[in-house]
């Protein structure tokens, strides 16, 4: 599978990219622990499969000083036991607001409890912000055969510069 368009290259895209990676600058600014942040985006991309994504989402939080145990884990988060019940919630949100054509309530109520129940408000405004953002990214990578494996860590917070 070779990369269809350079996203990063392409003038139109260029600048779009710039601007909707910019919009993830608010996000790490926020309350929510960078290191959900991290975890939900992972996940999320685990289930769109988007190589580039996993890629750079596994990376940065390496960097930010996440364990390889708890990465390695993040696709089966229900059945281990490294994730705090915080986490937990949050990983079940990223799910359920991901696969939203296999759930026609999209985020259950249980679901919607447990958040509500570990985060403030602008902790789950920045939750339902971040799985509308990587799901996005997701298919933008996707789409152009975006492939992971050259990504290193601060390489797009750089390109943002």
């Amino acid at each position: 599978m070779e990369t269809r368009i350079n996203l990063f290259e392409n003038p139109i895209s260029a600048k779009f990219m710039k601007r909707f990676a910019n919009a993830s600058t608010v996000l790490h600014q926020s309350p929510l622990p960078y290191s959900t942040q991290e975890l939900v985006s992972l996940r999320a991309s685990q289930i769109n499969g988007c190589g580039w994504c996993i890629d750079m989402h596994t990376k940065e939080a390496s960097a930010a000083g996440e364990s390889a145990a708890r990465l390695h884990l993040v696709a089966a988060w229900r059945e281990s036991t490294v994730f705090t019940e915080a986490e937990r919630a949050a990983l079940a949100f990223a799910e359920e607001g991901t696969r939203l054509a296999d759930a026609y309530q999209g985020v259950s109520d249980e679901t919607w409890a447990q958040v509500r129940k570990h985060y403030d408000d602008d902790q789950i405004a920045t939750l339902i912000c971040l799985v509308g953002l990587i799901n996005a990214a997701n298919r933008f990578g996707v789409i152009a055969h975006q492939q992971g494996g050259s990504y290193e860590a601060g390489m797009f917070a750089a390109a943002l510069r």
